[in-house]
């Protein structure tokens, strides 16, 4: 039986993982799909003190066709092979394979999740799609302290970024609303996916 998404968006920092590690649910981490560093396609962030960097959140910074595909072969097959992205050195370091293992749902999730949305409903891939949301300052705060322990970028990057993130939070979210998301806190939606995975499991 094809198994379905449950596709998880929000700001960075605001609670995906933590969501999805709640669950305990096979999880397609959509972050994963970033280019890598030495990608001249890349967006590079033209205004501000990070004036010259790379845009990592700008959606030109990943490959959605490719995790569209994925996320497709995993509804119809239950497995795929996926790709390990190292965001401290911006690359990938290999593949692995991702085996659902007979499970009605999995989550996939990332910052540009938002973005696979409508496609993967047209194809009758989603079972729902969430925002997760909280206030701007938890935000900054739990992204700040993720990004300094996994040594994601240097500290003053982080903390530039976050800043500009946290104005932005409101853009991000009204953004993955526009495509498709429901807004909701991490404890709704872990409620709600709960309660549908017992559904689909009786």
């Amino acid at each position: 039986m094809p198994s379905l998404a449950i596709i998880v968006a929000g700001p960075s920092g605001s609670g995906k993982s933590r969501l999805a590690e709640r669950l305990g649910l096979p999880v397609l981490r959509l972050d994963d799909f970033y280019k890598d560093g030495t990608d001249l396609s890349l967006p590079l962030i033209t205004e501000g003190a990070n004036a010259g960097l790379v845009d990592w959140d700008h959606p030109d910074s990943w490959l959605p066709e490719e995790a569209l595909a994925t996320l497709e072969k995993l509804c119809r097959d239950g497995s795929a092979d996926v790709p390990c992205y190292d965001i401290s050195r911006s690359a990938h370091f290999g593949h692995r394979m991702l085996d659902l293992a007979g499970s009605p749902l999995f989550v996939a999730e990332g910052i540009f999740a938002q973005d696979i949305v409508a496609p993967a409903r047209e194809r009758g891939l989603l079972a729902e799609a969430y925002c997760i949301t909280q206030h701007p300052l938890l935000t900054f705060w739990r992204r700040l302290v993720r990004d300094l322990r996994e040594h994601r970028k240097p500290p003053l990057v982080l903390i530039r970024r976050g800043l500009v993130l946290a104005r932005e939070q409101r853009r991000v979210v009204a953004d993955a609303v526009g495509k498709g998301c429901r807004t909701m806190s991490s404890d709704r939606a872990h409620a709600e996916i709960t309660r549908r995975l017992a559904q689909a499991r009786a």
